[in-house]
């Protein structure tokens, strides 16, 4: 939803956390169908293509080499490295796209977050999911019907140290219902657009509103 008076305001960073099966991942498609000035920051990572993917859709592909001098140059908002392979968010299609007063969402862990935090405090909203309950975390895990055992198991350990990590974030959303979950955050989204602060040009607006431009506002 846009502005109904155009009031130029910059973007803001939209975090979804959450541990594995909670529902992060359908949230984030529904509320980009939803929500056309919301885009999804696209990460560099190391790694190869897999089958079906595209360069700078689903990710920028680049060396290791490329991606340690991409460090060492501070262009990176957060970055991690798992299993040998290198993952990061490029700070310069984030911030042009911030300044045009474009939301960009970001899924990253509680640990990405806190990069976050740490280099873009005034643009960044944090919402964290969680499950309704922990048997049906684990329900959802098994009925997605893509991991062994073993690896569900690994899953519903990790997620406990996840979610330990909910006090870190701005908004808790428990998702049960899954168009109620996306209504919720669509809400969030909304009220952060509209904080005075990030309004860039409400000065202007309240000013042309009072008359004349010498208006103390």
């Amino acid at each position: 939803m846009s502005d109904p008076q155009n009031i130029k305001r910059r973007g803001l960073m939209l975090v979804l956390s959450s541990p594995s099966g909670a529902g992060k991942s359908t949230i984030s498609r529904e509320l980009l169908d939803r929500e056309p000035e919301l885009t999804m920051s696209v990460s560099a990572t190391t790694r190869p293509p897999r089958p079906g993917e595209e360069e700078g859709k689903d990710y920028f592909f680049i060396t290791k080499d490329n991606f340690h001098d991409m460090v060492g140059k501070d262009e990176f908002l957060e970055h991690a490295t798992v299993f040998d392979n290198s993952y990061g968010t490029p700070r310069g299609p984030v911030e042009a796209a911030l300044a045009d007063g474009k939301d960009v969402l970001f899924d990253v862990d509680w640990q990405g977050t806190q990069q976050l935090r740490g280099r873009a405090p005034a643009d960044l909203v944090r919402i964290f999911i969680l499950p309704p309950s922990k048997d049906e975390l684990e329900r959802r895990l098994y009925a997605r019907a893509q991991d062994p055992e073993e690896v569900i198991k690994k899953r519903m350990d990790k997620a406990a140290t996840e979610m330990g990590h909910y006090d870190e974030y701005d908004y808790i959303v428990v998702n049960n219902v899954v168009k109620d979950s996306v209504a919720e955050v669509q809400a969030i989204l909304i009220a952060e657009r509209l904080k005075k602060d990030r309004r860039e040009g409400l000065y202007d607006f309240v000013r042309e509103l009072c008359g004349h431009e010498d208006a103390e506002v």
